[in-house]
């Protein structure tokens, strides 16, 4: 099968076409045709070197969010079949086939069936998103009708999904974003106020929209110093969900408040080997959501080719993109 593999790790430069064996299925998996997939700050981690422990040998098939037909189920695979659409969060790293490629094997807990409302390149650029936001909101953090929940980067991935996730929970959401432009898209995704964080500082609108107590759940997307607000920004007793906590910070908010924090690290399934099952279970779970209009996937509008992958990584590295971007394949 013909794949774009990756020859070098660094810059996206690395990409190049090869021809390699296509994957037998095991018991437990499916060979998926792959239509599309999309880029995930992981995978373009893992391409630069800065996490070699998760990166596949040379040359490496990246990406772990893909949509496909089903070819071929293994021993044991009940819930798909020959014929299936689909959509996972699958692969990409050390020990998993990469969706840029012709034909991907996936373990069958980490897939479901696609929304049937949503293109190919639609559902490919929400496995990973989805499941961090429902692993966030819904398991962890447990959202409840009437909460106010703030959402840090409401146009990026994860943040637009759980924007429109909390909104379906009966949340009142509440979002921060950079641009005016990105506000106006937080708005009409769902959020009552799109705040400028970097014009209005947290104890402001904490007061205008909390009256001064705090959000209940803050989402933050971002990391670093936006951690640090999202502990001031939480009521007393409260719940932030961080998916960026490689840093250091002064907890003391959190034990003032007794906030409790989690941190949601999406691939650890696949790195331990533990509750895959949960991948699989949040992408159906969530497909009749999307299907009932609750949940739209948010696409940059520059769209790529499975060739034309190193360009796709360029773009999410700029910071210069509205919500996902997502490669069809063209091999």
């Amino acid at each position: 099968m013909k794949a774009m593999a990756l020859t070098t790790y660094g810059d996206p430069s690395g990409f190049a076409l090869h021809h390699i064996d296509r994957p037998q299925v095991a018991a437990g998996q499916v060979r998926i045709k792959v239509a599309a997939t999309s880029v995930n700050p992981i995978d373009a981690r893992i391409r630069s070197g800065m996490m070699p422990t998760l990166a596949p040998e040379l040359p490496a098939l990246l990406h772990g969010d893909v949509a496909g037909v089903v070819e071929e189920v293994g021993e044991g695979v009940t819930t798909f079949h020959p014929g299936d659409e689909v959509y996972g969060f699958a692969g990409g790293l050390r020990g998993f086939g990469g969706a840029l490629a012709e034909y991907m094997v996936a373990d069958a807990r980490l897939i479901a069936h696609k929304p049937k409302t949503l293109t190919m390149a639609e559902a490919a650029s929400l496995p990973c998103v989805a499941v961090t936001a429902w692993n966030g909101l819904i398991e962890r953090a447990t959202l409840r009708p009437g909460q106010r929940v703030l959402v840090h980067g409401a146009a990026g991935g994860v943040g637009h999904v759980a924007l429109q996730l909390a909104a379906w929970a009966g949340a009142e959401v509440y979002a921060t974003a950079s641009t005016p432009a990105k506000q106006t898209i937080a708005r009409d995704l769902g959020a009552r106020a799109a705040i400028a964080y970097r014009e209005i500082a947290v104890r402001d609108y904490v007061r205008a929209y909390t009256d001064g107590r705090g959000f209940d759940v803050v989402f933050d997307t971002v990391g670093k110093s936006c951690l640090d607000a999202s502990f001031e920004a939480a009521a007393p007793g409260g719940s932030v969900i961080a998916i960026a906590a490689r840093s250091t910070h002064d907890l003391s908010p959190l034990h003032a408040k007794g906030l409790t924090l989690h941190v949601v690290f999406t691939i650890l399934p696949l790195l331990t080997g533990e509750g895959m099952d949960n991948i699989g279970q949040a992408l159906a779970k969530l497909a009749p959501v999307i299907d009932s209009g609750h949940i739209r996937p948010l696409i940059d509008s520059r769209q790529f080719g499975f060739t034309e992958a190193a360009e796709a990584h360029r773009l999410l590295e700029s910071g210069d993109v509205i919500g996902k971007v997502v490669l069809v394949n063209d091999l």
